[in-house]
């Protein structure tokens, strides 16, 4: 924990006062072997604030279920919608009744694995397992054996143990029922190695890791894709010309009227046709929902969570790109096929060129750091909770933090909304 900082006092203020910082959250999803989102991890970062006679301190938060139970707990339900949130707890939270204010049936408890417990924050333990809490354990240590009759599941940090640590601990552990998660799981290197060893949770960004594909062909409609991405970033939407495309795609076809016939656009009548969606919700949002669907089919056998990712990032950029007077379609593309490269096997040097983008916008697909790339390269620290990066990434580009953090998660509720209304 931090050490507090308190300024002098104005007649004696003859050192910078300390900024206030805005809280921050992510969410970090938890795969099975079927790249399935199992749960979802929150984080949330250090928060320094100003006292009530405006004295700056920093006040840290330094577990989550005291943030998201006293400051924040309508964020933990648009963050994680139906699925498990695992949720870090220091023992203090558990002991002040913080962590009954989270849902029980939905909420995993992370503590520490390798401090012995007293026995009367066993007894809180036991009495919130009964209520319908889960634990997982950080940092296992097997000596501490009241701890572990408490966990449900078992987070192993995968880059700070070694192979002959993990194979111990799948032997101690052998016919328990006791799930055990493989964390900080970042390259597909590791993920198979931790696939090879047993695990069967991963928390990680290793799905977004582009896999070569050997000899690879593109998709027999991906050149028609292309044209109707060309076509849709025309102003007005162009219908004789963006139907003919369309329905040359019969699974694009689906997915688009499938998207569009979604409770979140609000139609009345069902939509069966490609007109008839353009005309009925109009060119900005068909725009949306036609690059999502590309999207949706780039996106073939990966991971689900791989496309909701990349809604996030779109609806993200959209939105906040708009505030700096960006194109905001253009920058919900930018977003949403930033992961292209995961979704297809292929190295983004090999995709940008093929996409009827901007000089600018391919070159921030590439990596570039240049205007049109400020928000996505903020959200992509911000996503692996790189709290650091995102405050430099602020001051640099004069980015109102408060604002992205909020951003950030009304684009998760609205991806998880498409994806679900649409299913």
């Amino acid at each position: 924990m931090a050490t507090p900082i308190r300024s002098v006092s104005n007649a004696e203020d003859t050192q910078p006062k300390v900024p206030a910082v805005p809280y921050m959250v992510a969410r970090q999803p938890i795969l099975d072997l079927r790249g399935r989102v199992h749960a979802y991890e929150l984080l949330h970062r250090e928060q320094t604030a100003l006292t009530g006679n405006g004295e700056p301190v920093v006040r840290t938060v330094s577990e989550t279920a005291a943030f998201f139970a006293l400051q924040k707990p309508s964020e933990l339900k648009k963050l994680t919608g139906k699925m498990m949130a695992f949720v870090s707890c220091r023992w203090e939270d558990l002991s002040d009744q913080l962590a009954q204010k989270l849902p029980a049936t939905l909420t995993v408890l992370e503590i520490p694995g390798n401090l012995e417990m007293p026995s009367e924050l066993i007894a809180v333990c036991q009495q919130l397992k009964a209520e319908g809490f889960r634990f997982a354990l950080n940092d296992f240590n097997a000596q501490f054996k009241p701890s572990m009759e408490l966990a449900d599941y078992i987070k192993v940090d995968f880059d700070r143990t070694s192979k002959e640590e993990r194979r111990g601990l799948f032997e101690q552990l052998r016919g328990k029922p006791i799930g055990i998660l493989a964390g900080n799981i970042d390259t597909q290197a590791n993920y198979a190695r931790a696939r090879e060893e047993g695990f069967e949770l991963f928390e990680g960004y290793y799905f977004c890791e582009p896999v070569p594909v050997r000899n690879r062909r593109p998709p027999v409609n991906q050149i028609l894709r292309i044209d109707i991405l060309r076509a849709l970033q025309q102003t007005p939407l162009e219908v004789h010309k963006i139907s003919p495309l369309v329905k040359r795609d019969g699974p694009l076809t689906y997915q688009l009227l499938r998207l569009a016939n979604s409770p979140l656009w609000a139609v009345r009548k069902e939509i069966d046709s490609i007109e008839q969606a353009l005309m009925t919700v109009g060119d900005d949002a068909f725009r949306r929902i036609a690059t999502t669907a590309i999207a949706s089919e780039f996106n073939g056998n990966q991971p689900p969570e791989l496309l909701c990712m990349a809604m996030v990032r779109g609806r993200f950029c959209e939105v906040a790109g708009a505030k700096r007077n960006l194109d905001p379609f253009i920058q919900y593309m930018l977003g949403l096929l930033s992961l292209l490269p995961a979704m297809q096997g292929q190295a983004m040097k090999d995709i940008a060129p093929t996409l009827p983008l901007g000089d600018e916008i391919r070159k921030a697909l590439l990596g570039t750091k240049n205007p049109e790339r400020v928000q996505l390269g903020w959200l992509e620290k911000c996503e692996r909770g790189d709290w650091a990066g995102c405050d430099a990434a602020a001051e640099a580009d004069s980015l109102n933090q408060q604002e992205l953090a909020k951003i950030y998660v009304d684009a998760v509720a609205w991806a998880e909304a498409v994806l679900h209304s649409a299913a």
